[in-house]
């Protein structure tokens, strides 16, 4: 089989963005890249804030964050009204997870896909409340139907109080079908919170076309907002049972704003977040997708070939659009998460390239993105270093 052909890149893409040329960047997923545009747009506010704080957060702040929260859930094709602010998906999840109303007995059911301090969250909350957290193991190369009869064989009506699931995968870069995961639990009376940390900008999915009791997505990822900023959409039967991890001045306002209000927080990422959206709408969503979709498939290829991986080897991602591919390290290569994290540092600190390791399931894993600032040689550079380096111990 022969490698995928690389896309044309992008003109003038890769000077959108302050990063050093002297490195890799091939881990978009992991934080991000915000244009320099959006970081202009965040300075002027932050120039504003600094000039006079109080005008700033007493005149007019919760008017621009509600317009501004507007504009981003539009994009997102959410309820603008069902939509929350917050700092990241992390923080969405908690919030869910405190407002449950957990109860010995109960249980919150997660896949082995899930992203790892989410999974922290979840177990502090059963361990507070006298819950249990199960975790349901489903093969990285189940098909979606494969995924949803898992799904259904694992839940327990009655118990299940809650169903974690991602709409992109962190540590296996696998799209999950969640609209399909969401049914199955809405027949059995289960509510489903759905992480889809990687999927604004990322996927064209519209978050109120899954369904899903609470949504949590990060537009500081592939929408290019400034880091910080992230959306929790929740269904309307919920939005009276969702209170903020700390309690402000906005709390008898009810949801969205008394979870958004967090009195002296830094703002300037939400209100510079539509510049984001707009950089990547000048670009072309469509394009941009495609163009970092095909990247990452080539990156993910000759990478496997270097490491003498079969193509047939190589995780598929379950859908065209995906920018986060997977490549299977050697045996016995980054198996735990202490390894994993001395290998991503010694390639960052060896090769010039930033890259994403994870030890999932008793092996090590390494995750490359596309982006439009990546060039196919990036990826070349990468394959044929990384072998040596692996072999060196």
């Amino acid at each position: 089989m022969t490698v995928p052909q690389p896309p044309e890149p992008l003109p003038g893409a890769r000077l959108l963005f302050s990063l050093d040329p002297s490195v890799s960047h091939l881990n978009h997923g992991s934080f991000g890249a915000v244009p320099v545009g959006v970081q202009r747009a965040q300075q002027r506010l932050r120039d504003e804030m600094e000039a006079n704080p109080l005008r700033f957060f007493t005149q007019g702040l919760v008017d621009r964050i509600t317009h501004t929260r507007r504009h981003l859930a539009a994009f997102l094709g959410a309820d603008p009204d069902g939509t929350a602010l917050v700092g990241n998906a992390t923080t969405g999840a908690a919030v869910v997870l405190q407002s449950l109303g957990l109860r010995p007995g109960d249980e919150v059911l997660t896949t082995d896909h899930g992203y790892g301090a989410v999974a922290f969250s979840v177990r502090r909350e059963c361990g507070r409340t006298g819950a249990v957290s199960r975790t349901l193991p489903v093969p990285l190369a189940a098909t979606d139907e494969e995924v949803v009869q898992l799904v259904r064989a694992g839940l327990r009506p009655g118990r299940t109080k809650l169903l974690i699931v991602d709409q992109i995968t962190s540590p296996t870069a696998r799209l999950f079908p969640a609209a399909a995961i969401v049914g199955v639990a809405r027949e059995h009376g289960v509510p489903v919170l759905v992480d889809g940390a990687h999927a604004p900008g990322q996927l064209a999915t519209t978050v109120a076309s899954i369904g899903a009791d609470f949504w949590v997505g990060n537009l500081h990822k592939w929408a290019y907002a400034p880091r910080g900023t992230a959306a929790l959409v929740v269904s309307e039967p919920w939005r009276e049972r969702i209170q903020p991890l700390v309690v402000s001045w906005e709390q008898e306002s009810g949801f969205p704003a008394r979870v958004e209000w967090q009195a002296t927080l830094d703002y300037t990422p939400w209100l510079a977040a539509p510049v984001g959206v707009f950089t990547l709408r000048s670009l072309g969503p469509d394009r941009v997708r495609a163009h970092n979709a095909a990247l990452a498939a080539y990156g993910q290829r000759v990478v496997g070939d270097a490491l003498g991986v079969p193509p047939a080897d190589l995780p598929e991602p379950g859908g065209p659009t995906l920018a986060m591919r997977l490549v299977p390290l050697p045996d016995g290569v980054a198996t735990t998460l202490d390894a994993a994290r001395a290998l991503r540092a010694r390639i960052a600190d060896r090769l010039a390239a930033e890259v994403a390791v994870s030890a999932w399931n008793g092996r090590g894993w390494l995750r490359l993105c596309g982006q439009v600032y990546n060039v196919p040689d990036e990826y070349d550079r990468l394959a044929a270093r990384l072998p040596t380096l692996l072999a060196q111990g």
